[in-house]
């Protein structure tokens, strides 16, 4: 069996290992560095549960090897919040309007809405933040209270 030696910063902290070639960055993240906030729904990239953000960007974790983010920075749920123990706005604003339930699919929804909320300055419609919503899929609510989380921490972050 080959394996391959990577180096992966992940929240800003090196991590290092030796995987083999098919490792998933999800199980990369899960089981090598155990940051276990990136969640594995569906294995096919539909459901967005493993959302991360690499150089910023939001993928899907269960569609990318571990080897391809070599030498890259990765950023996890783990890393959304300052290290002083508060709460990132977004993470703020989906508790106090109740935009999860569950709370398999909120880590996915977060690292795509803080990547979206940072690239687009200015007010947001409904409309384009149900867009922006449309590849994280939750089973337990409406959306509707997802919506409004967005609305508020756009707001707050003055985007």
């Amino acid at each position: 069996m080959t394996t391959r030696a990577v180096s992966i910063e992940i929240n800003g902290r090196p991590y290092a290992g030796t995987v083999e070639p098919r490792l998933l960055l999800s199980d990369f993240i899960r089981h090598e560095a155990h940051l276990t906030g990136t969640n594995v729904g569906c294995e096919h990239g539909v459901c967005g549960a493993c959302t991360v953000q690499l150089v910023g960007e939001p993928i899907r974790s269960c569609l990318m090897l571990a080897v391809q983010a070599d030498g890259r920075s990765v950023r996890t749920v783990e890393g959304l919040a300052p290290l002083d123990g508060d709460l990132h706005p977004l993470q703020q604003a989906f508790h106090e309007t109740h935009a999860l339930q569950c709370g398999f699919c909120t880590p996915g929804f977060l690292m795509t809405i803080e990547a979206y909320l940072a690239s687009r300055p200015g007010e947001l419609d409904e409309r384009s933040i149900r867009e922006a919503l449309a590849g994280n899929l939750c089973r337990c609510t409406g959306y509707q209270n997802i919506v409004e989380a967005v609305r508020l921490a756009a707001a707050r972050m003055g985007a």
